[in-house]
C-alpha cells in the first residue's frame, strides 16, 4: 500500500511524508510547525526538514504570527494548493483500484479496520508500539 502510494505522489515530487504535511497545512491553515509535528506524530526536527523541502518548492509559505513574531505560521501557496488537488485526485484513483479488487463493502471494512488500529496505536507508548 504504502510504495503504491509513493509511487501515485512521485509524479507530482511528494513523498508520502510531503502529501501529509500540505493536508494538514491545508486543514490547518496558519498551523504552527509544533502543532504539525504533535498533529503528524514526528518530532518538530522532522517537520523542519519536510516544510523546509516543500517552502524551497514554493508550496508552503511561513509567516510571522499576528501577536508572536517569532511564531511562524504555515500557509499554502497557490502552487501547493494545485498539488494537493492533484495529490488528492491521485489517492482517490488508488482507493478506487483498492474497492475495484476488494469490493465496496470489503474496501469499507477494511478502511474501518484501519482507522480502528491507528486510533488503538496511538494509545500505545513508543517503546511497545514497534
Amino acid at each position: 500500500m504504502t510504495a503504491s502510494k509513493e509511487r501515485r505522489l512521485k509524479p507530482l515530487g511528494l513523498a508520502s511524508a510531503h502529501y501529509s504535511v500540505l493536508s494538514a497545512v491545508s486543514e490547518q491553515p496558519g498551523v504552527t510547525g509544533a502543532e504539525l509535528a504533535r498533529d503528524l506524530g514526528v518530532t518538530p526536527q522532522n517537520v523542519v526538514g519536510l516544510v523546509k523541502r516543500l517552502t524551497d518548492r514554493g508550496l508552503i509559505e511561513r509567516r510571522a504570527h499576528s501577536r508572536h513574531k517569532q511564531v511562524l505560521e504555515m500557509w499554502l501557496t497557490p502552487a501547493g494548493e494545485a498539488v494537493l488537488v492533484k495529490a488528492d485526485a491521485e489517492l482517490a484513483a488508488l482507493e478506487k483500484t483498492i474497492a475495484d479488487i476488494l469490493g465496496d463493502d470489503r474496501a469499507e471494512q477494511l478502511r474501518l479496520l484501519l482507522e480502528e488500529l491507528a486510533e488503538g496505536m496511538g494509545d500505545i507508548p513508543n517503546s511497545e508500539a514497534g
